[in-house]
């Protein structure tokens, strides 16, 4: 058997390989989407451009802004587009510590909540953005110019993007609490009161003071709660159909522990 402080250090350096693969390719894409950083930077801003009357334009009011925003919104591009390789070093860092049951649902956990994340962002892109701005820009006073600065949108749209892509990650919260046992179908049901009236208290706090942002991100959080509990039932009928107990990874008792520890120790014993 390894020492445990070489074990310790091997995870340390695989570790450090993993996480220096993963900034590689980030800096790759990175590198490689730097000459179209501007354009980049218009595709997100195309939802608020079109809200705009013809002939007028985004401001920055900073002296370096025009230059270091479209850098982060590539180095924001760079990140999703290495997501999938990024992904691929830390499950190859976690997996071989699984047992086989774990990575069955390792796995399609981890391409699962990707793509939601990424699904509430292209909700949000392309039709949160177009209601939210076209419906500020008409409640506007007619006698005033709206130019948006291109820091404080990136600030907005990057607020708004995570909150849409945290609340699709709903279905999957459900799920987990539901499959490990720590809330029942039941009480999920329950709780639908509670949960309503959260999901309305959270888009009232991280939306824009607008009626319309804040019923954007309710309602999809209130029905992917529903399809979570939906997706929980239907996962705990298929593990009743196999004669599987409701709680299948149980802690070992005490007694058990105690034998391995007998075990063990009579194992190390010199002969």
């Amino acid at each position: 058997m390894m020492p445990v402080e070489d074990t310790f250090i091997s995870h340390l350096v695989e570790l450090r390989d993993r996480l220096l693969r993963a900034v590689v390719a980030m800096l790759v894409v990175f590198i490689a989407l730097m000459p179209w950083a501007s354009d980049i930077y218009d595709i997100l801003a195309l939802p608020m451009m079109n809200t705009l009357p013809a002939g007028t334009n985004m401001i920055a009011t900073g002296v370096v802004t025009p230059f270091f925003v479209p850098i982060k919104v590539t180095l924001l591009a760079a990140f999703l587009i290495a997501l999938p390789y990024v992904l691929h070093q830390v499950w190859a860092f976690i997996a071989p510590g699984l047992y086989s049951h774990e990575k069955r649902i390792g796995l399609p956990l981890v391409v699962g909540t990707t793509l939601l994340f990424l699904a509430g962002m292209a909700f949000c892109y392309f039709f949160v953005f177009q209601t939210v701005f076209k419906f500020i820009y008409e409640f506007a006073p007619k006698s005033i110019m709206v130019a948006p600065d291109i820091e404080q949108y990136l600030s907005f749209v990057m607020t708004l993007f995570i909150a849409f892509g945290l609340t699709f990650e709903v279905p999957v919260v459900v799920i987990l609490l539901a499959g490990a046992g720590m809330v029942s179908i039941q009480a999920l049901k329950e709780a639908r009161p509670y949960v309503i009236v959260g999901a309305f208290v959270i888009a009232a706090v991280i939306t824009p003071p607008d009626v319309i942002s804040q019923f954007m991100l309710a309602v999809p959080m209130i029905v992917l709660y529903e399809v979570g509990i939906f997706l929980a039932r239907m996962f705990a009928r298929k593990r009743e159909e196999k004669g599987l107990d409701e709680t299948p990874y149980a802690a070992p008792s005490e007694q058990d522990l105690d034998s391995e520890l007998d075990r063990i120790e009579e194992a190390e014993k010199p002969k």
